[in-house]
């Protein structure tokens, strides 16, 4: 499947223990015909409750504690099948709630944010993370700096720009800074230009996944960013490469996703050895 571009594989591993091996997920990614972003593998439920509990993994193997797009996936995928709109997961991250909504997009609920150092986690302590000390580039001429940082989940960056995001190289320095010391457990890096309060350009190097067309928390950082910066309202359209997200930032600081999916192709896979055989196209 695929939430504005964002590659997704949807495993359904319900009625069995196996779980994808990241040396599973590392030979899926390797062939071209079955590269993706992440792995969105459906378990049974652990907690009363909920619908299922989802494991999430990035395509070098890494878990990642959530996505947003992915989960829309998620949603439309299981929706087609059991004729139910609203559903509740779980994930390292937490619960989560999705549902599709009348017009075919899909909304889920992605929780409250974080903004403590050692929520993010960062491993210098920062007083207010609105504004952080990074950069890229000379110390008295950097390309890009003080950006905010924040959880949604995963850790997030966002590097605040006024021209264009295409402008700068993400593709090189994304991955260092992914590993910049700082980040105990990496960071999603993300370039935002503020068009209007509700409208924000992005671009995001997603950790475990490099350039994406879309990441869904990425997105919701931004909002949640530019908020606390007073750089946009508490709603605003985000534009990444692959379409628009809506994202808010709700009066129970929940931040809610609002975008589409599309499933493209069924297959079966090994979840120990990444063998796959495609079945069924759209």
């Amino acid at each position: 499947m695929n939430g504005l571009g964002n590659q997704i594989i949807v495993a359904d591993m319900r009625g069995t223990s196996a779980r994808v091996t990241p040396q599973a997920a590392i030979a899926i990614n390797a062939r071209s015909e079955t590269r993706f972003d992440q792995i969105m593998a459906v378990h049974d439920p652990r907690t009363p409750g909920t619908a299922n509990y989802v494991e999430i993994l990035n395509s070098d193997g890494s878990q990642a504690q959530a996505c947003g797009n992915g989960m829309r996936c998620v949603v439309q995928a299981l929706t087609a099948e059991q004729g139910r709109q609203r559903f509740t997961f779980e994930t390292i991250a937490g619960i989560l709630f999705g549902e599709e909504t009348e017009d075919g997009l899909i909304t889920v609920d992605m929780g409250t944010p974080k903004f403590a150092w050692y929520d993010i986690p960062l491993n210098e302590e920062f007083a207010d993370t609105r504004q952080i000390e990074l950069q890229i580039g000379p110390i008295d001429a950097p390309v890009l700096h003080s950006p905010s940082a924040m959880s949604m989940g995963n850790p997030q960056v966002t590097f605040w720009v006024k021209d264009d995001v295409w402008s700068y190289a993400l593709d090189r320095f994304g991955p260092l800074l992914e590993n910049h010391p700082l980040f105990p457990e990496r960071a999603n890096i993300s370039i935002a230009n503020v068009v209007r309060p509700d409208h924000v350009i992005l671009r995001t190097w997603e950790r475990g996944a490099g350039l994406t067309q879309a990441c869904g928390t990425a997105a919701c950082a931004a909002l949640v960013n530019g908020a606390r910066t007073r750089r946009t309202g508490r709603k605003a359209t985000i534009t990444v490469p692959g379409g628009d997200l809506v994202v808010e930032w709700r009066a129970d600081d929940h931040v809610t996703l609002t975008g589409p999916a599309e499933f493209e192709w069924r297959g079966r896979l090994d979840p120990v050895t990444g063998a796959w055989t495609r079945s069924e196209a759209a």
